[in-house]
């Protein structure tokens, strides 16, 4: 057995001593373990970098996933594919720690590993597979995919990640004070602590909720019918299910489901608490919900120098550093799309989490007006786009790639693939302009362009997410005008891109190249307002005072 000198190596802060268990489908905790998609990945491994730093007594549970979430590469047109390949991880520790979860009324074998907090300097991570010889082919490959497109293979995710979980922590013999669900992935593990506890009040005190997704269609939900089949709910009939939590329908709903197991929940940004309450406030014995904004680890993300030269308040130093790291990332940029760019140019970049509401194109929406912006001599602009479409999305994939043929021609843009954690460093550290422009209501949080102000990298925004909580428009960023609500997606659309062009044109081009200290000043002010405020020790220590009480 496991002792928690040999799971933590510390003592827990007394502040912090409550202890919980933080359940993730994905962590983002460093290059080198590739268990994440994206921003949920990115903000649960800023949440395990900070709780280590405070010494908090938080444990993460989550999934050893075989080929990652996909390698992305490119074919022989130099369009994007995705590639799987196995990993392996000689860090991780066996635990000698192996045991059964029902999954469709069968016995599945789970393996556990454990990232030990010195590794990385993250809290301890749990990590299960299912990927051992006692298993038969179809359970050996329920944990080869990060959401695996096949649903019930989908389904069996979720259960070895929040049933397989709880059952983990009770063979550990560490039955936390809180159950942390970060997103519904997980929401199995209230049926598995039914079936202890009996008394749906009783979870309720142990059971805490985030929510990231600000629209209902993206909130997972099945079939109860399957969901029996599949094991999902332990030992309750769908029936039961249905009278205990006071739902109906054909279909559970994860996030609902989770609102209604759980005392309390937050949604990831002022504006998604209120957009969270809107989507499911009508429901009968849903918990409150609240907010607590995301954050990102600036220890992590932020370069030192660059951090230093800010600081300083020169203009020449922070330019200094701010071009050395943009030659970094055009080293990248020569080396996968044979294209040299200037440190001396103004370089924007759009990348995140590639689907089709974030509108990786919208600046392309009026062609001939793009064109115009990137072949002018006197105020020159250098694009860059990177991210990781879903690798069924075909229609995301298709954006990506159309963006990658129609600039191909354009020596001053550039499409990057192998957007993990270190290409993302990489473009914030590299890029003058952090370019985001989701459809209204759509953008959760966002965090991504944290990081980009911490190093350096003005926002060039619509104001959703976290973004209205930071904002301050011309003093630390650049705000483009939403739209009406109301409005047609395609009239939005167009109204949006007319304000983001004319943002660049009036503001941010004559702001970068005729007046260098009030751009300096921008960057200054947007490093300070990212502070303490948007850094993830304030997020952690939130947690404990509004989550784990």
């Amino acid at each position: 057995m496991l002792s928690r000198q040999d799971i933590f190596g510390y003592e827990p802060a007394q502040q912090f001593n409550t202890s919980v268990a933080y359940f993730s489908m994905e962590f983002a905790v460093d290059q080198a373990l590739k268990i994440y998609s994206g921003g949920l990945g990115f903000l649960a491994g800023s949440h395990l970098r900070s709780a280590y730093e405070k010494k908090q007594n938080l444990i993460g549970i989550g999934i050893l996933w075989k080929y990652g979430y996909y390698d992305q590469i490119r074919d022989k047109n130099a369009n994007m594919a995705p590639a799987f390949t196995q990993k392996r991880y000689s860090y991780l520790d066996e635990t000698g720690i192996t045991f059964t979860v029902q999954v469709h009324n069968a016995p599945v074998h789970v393996k556990v590993y454990l990232l030990k907090p010195e590794t990385f300097g993250s809290a301890p991570l749990f990590l299960l597979s299912t990927d051992v010889p006692e298993n038969d082919y179809i359970s050996c490959t329920i944990t080869d995919r990060l959401y695996d497109p096949n649903e019930t293979t989908r389904i069996a995710q979720s259960i070895i990640l929040g049933t397989g979980g709880a059952m983990l922590l009770d063979l550990l013999d560490m039955a936390p004070d809180f159950y942390h669900m970060n997103e519904g992935h997980s929401v199995s593990l209230n049926f598995y602590l039914y079936a202890k506890l009996r008394d749906l009040d009783a979870i309720k005190k142990r059971v805490v909720f985030t929510t990231h997704t600000p629209e209902l269609a993206g909130n997972e939900e099945h079939s109860y019918s399957l969901l029996k089949e599949m094991s999902f709910f332990y030992h309750l009939q769908d029936h039961e299910v249905k009278s205990l939590l006071g739902m109906d329908g054909e279909n559970f709903n994860y996030t609902l489901g989770a609102l209604k197991f759980a005392g309390n929940a937050n949604g990831v940004s002022a504006l998604h608490g209120e957009v969270a309450k809107q989507m499911w406030g009508h429901h009968s014995g849903i918990c409150e919900i609240t907010s607590i904004t995301n954050a990102q680890n600036k220890k992590y993300w932020e370069d030192p120098v660059i951090a230093r030269a800010i600081a300083a308040g020169t203009s020449d130093e922070f330019m200094l550093r701010k071009k050395q790291m943009k030659a970094n990332l055009f080293k990248v940029v020569a080396d996968q799309c044979g294209k040299l760019f200037s440190p001396d140019v103004l370089t924007i970049v759009w990348a995140r989490r590639f689907a089709g509401y974030k509108r990786a194109n919208l600046v392309m929406q009026d062609w001939d007006r793009f064109m115009k912006l990137i072949r002018n001599d006197q105020f020159p602009v250098q694009f860059i786009w990177a991210g990781k479409p879903y690798p069924e999305d075909l229609g995301a994939i298709d954006l990506f790639n159309d963006i990658i043929s129609r600039t191909k021609p354009l020596k001053n843009c550039a499409v990057l693939t192998g957007y993990e954690l270190e290409l993302s460093a990489l473009l914030k550290r590299g890029s003058d302009v952090w370019l985001n422009n989701p459809r209204m209501y759509r953008e959760a949080s966002g965090t991504s362009g944290m990081t980009a102000a911490m190093n350096g990298s003005i926002n060039l925004s619509l104001p959703d997410g976290w973004v209205p909580e930071f904002a301050k428009n011309g003093l630390n960023c650049f705000l483009i005008q939403p739209a009406a609500d109301g409005l047609s997606h395609e009239e939005q659309d167009r109204l949006e891109n007319i304000s983001l062009m004319n943002t660049l044109e009036q503001q941010v081009l004559n702001s970068y190249y005729n007046d260098e200290q009030q751009w300096v000043n921008m960057v200054r002010q947007a490093a300070a307002d990212v502070g303490e405020a948007f850094e993830s020790g304030r997020m952690v220590a939130e947690y404990y005072e509004k989550m784990y009480r």
